[in-house]
């Protein structure tokens, strides 16, 4: 057994009492009440999920295990003359809520490098789709075509498991998904956008590093994605992706299935496309200006144009913040340093001054501040990145290590098939009032 999985079985022995105590003793105390609006409306709000991988504070922003954006940034181990951390370091501190040391990281980059191989039949799957299949399609097609491999689905089939290790298999098998996931997303960008011309992994490379080798693109690029995998790692377990890989796997469904699901509900226009809906709304702004940099007045026209057309702007506002996002910040700070003079950064950073102001005065935004997809796409764009549709996939590689390590706890601490119930329309009237 690893050091990894042994720290992991020992965090699970811990942690398992206080979920049977909080079910056994305290399971009739009331969290929250939950509204009518709540019900309709998505249960937006309601308490009635449990992840300790991360909190999103409305003020604070995300916490990873605790720590914030600028702590994880600072207190994680990096590669040699790099500036964001280990990507591997960073899904230790998720999977245990430590901080892990440089030998710990060197442990599971190589765990993640004697499980990267890629079946060939994913290739093949991937090179029948046709080239227009949008490249999230093709990318959980990959993750779900795997699912023959899942160690879970096999030892539950031949009746080799009990419940207290089913979460073994599962740690097992997200190790072998997150090791192949940068080889299928860059093999899918070079297949379809740049002649097919696969670059083969680098083995003496990091999970960020080999991702940027195979992408084909240069330094600090190794760093913008070490970052960006970091930053969109995970966001508590109510938003769309999350709460689908946690939903598809309560019904002991294996990391394969969960995590295909979870990338479909991530293409969402409402969830991972935003930072793609974000960089064309700028490409068009741009666009109506030609040549000229557009002014703040000329933003904040264009911006009010966006709202009386009954369209938003993309990239602020944010269900739970309501403040700048600090991984909007995380991103500004890169981009001050390596892209200052971009005109594309110089829009986004004048759209800074200017949109918030905005959308006080629109009155309907409850946040007016940006959010992480209001930065994330114009830095891929800078560095050649420029086909918006691919974006996404980036995003389902990062999210890939919060929700992964949060189904990975799940199963550890037994969390039930997710059941909720459901009222009728004249059930909700009755208890309204409107009607006996």
């Amino acid at each position: 057994m690893s050091k990894l999985k042994e720290k992991l079985a020992k965090k699970i022995e811990e942690h398992r009492p206080r979920t049977t105590r909080l079910v056994k003793e305290y399971g009739d105390v009331k969290v929250c009440d939950v509204t009518i609006s709540q019900v309709i409306g998505g249960m937006r709000g309601i308490k009635c999920l449990v992840t300790d991988i991360s909190y999103l504070d409305p003020y604070e922003g995300i916490r990873f295990r605790g720590y914030t954006i600028p702590e994880v940034m600072e207190k994680l181990p990096k590669p040699a003359g790099c500036e964001m951390p280990y990507v591997e370091g960073h899904f230790y501190l998720l999977l245990t809520g430590e901080i892990p040391t440089e030998e710990e990281v060197q442990e599971v980059i190589e765990e993640f490098k004697k499980r990267k191989q890629v079946p060939q039949y994913v290739y093949d799957l991937l090179r029948s789709m046709p080239r227009d299949t949008h490249p999230m399609t093709m990318f959980s097609a990959a993750v779900l075509s795997m699912q023959r491999e899942s160690k879970f689905a096999k030892a539950y089939a031949e009746g080799k498991m009990n419940k207290f290790n089913y979460w073994e298999y599962m740690y097992e098998d997200v190790m072998d998904l997150l090791a192949k996931l940068p080889e299928i997303g860059a093999y899918i960008y070079r297949m379809k956008y740049k002649g097919d011309t696969p670059i083969p992994s680098n083995p003496d490379l990091d999970f960020g590093g080999d991702f940027a080798h195979m992408m084909g693109i240069d330094k600090p690029y190794d760093d913008v994605m070490r970052m960006y995998f970091i930053l969109h790692s995970d966001h508590e377990s109510g938003n769309v992706s999350a709460h689908t890989t946690h939903l598809v796997a309560s019904a002991l469904s294996d990391a394969y299935y969960s995590l295909s699901a979870g990338l479909n509900g991530l293409a969402g226009p409402l969830h991972g496309l935003a930072n793609q809906e974000v960089l064309k709304w700028i490409q068009d702004l741009r666009a109506k200006y030609g040549d000229k940099m557009p002014t703040k007045e000329d933003l904040e026209k264009f911006c009010w144009d966006t709202l009386n057309s009954g369209q938003v702007i993309p990239g602020y506002g944010h269900a739970v913040l309501r403040k700048t996002d600090p991984r909007y910040t995380a991103q500004r700070e890169f981009a001050l340093k390596h892209l200052p003079d971009d005109e594309l950064f110089q829009i986004v950073s004048m759209l800074y001054e200017v949109v918030p102001g905005v959308l006080e005065k629109h009155g309907k935004a409850k946040n007016p501040w940006p959010n992480v997809d209001a930065h994330s796409g114009v830095i891929q764009w800078y560095y050649g990145v420029r086909e918006y549709d691919f974006y996404t996939v980036l995003f389902g590689i990062g999210r890939a290590l919060g929700v992964l390590a949060n189904i990975t706890w799940d199963r550890a601490l037994g969390y039930p098939i997710e059941r909720p119930k459901s009222v009728t329309t004249d059930m909700l009237e009755e208890i309204a009032g409107i009607k006996k």
